[in-house]
């Protein structure tokens, strides 16, 4: 993750605003479909979601996930199906999902405009 990158990249498609709880950038788009494909797993998509834990409280998840579970939020963005739980959806909202190549490495970044503190890594926060 790179903790200089602070401003929110623009999504590669009009999602914003159609209902989706969370937007991933076309290079994030393109990361996890070949990650999919490199790992032979065409049928899946990704669950997005929030744990505890972290230096600040909570953090992100992502995962390869084949089928969505009864009570999940479910929506495809550029062909990509992806999955939120219910209790994670309250953190994700109007969340933008980045892939960044930075300094520190490369690696998804969550821009969430409903963080009121983020670890400098990124990857944690307090909501």
């Amino acid at each position: 993750m790179d903790a200089t990158t602070c401003a929110p990249a623009m999504p590669a498609t009009a999602d914003i605003g159609s209902g989706n709880l969370i937007t991933l950038t076309a290079k994030a788009v393109e990361m996890v479909k070949d990650a999919i494909k490199t790992e032979g797993l065409e049928a899946h998509g990704i669950r997005i979601g929030v744990q505890g834990g972290g230096c600040s409280g909570f953090q992100y998840s992502m995962d390869f996930e084949k089928e969505p579970r009864p009570d999940d939020i479910s929506f495809e963005q550029e062909g990509l199906k992806v999955f939120v739980d219910p209790m994670s959806s309250m953190y994700l909202q109007g969340v933008i999902v980045d892939y960044v190549v930075g300094v520190q490495g490369a690696g998804f970044k969550f821009n969430n405009p409903n963080a009121r503190n983020t670890c400098g890594c990124g990857s944690s926060f307090t909501y």
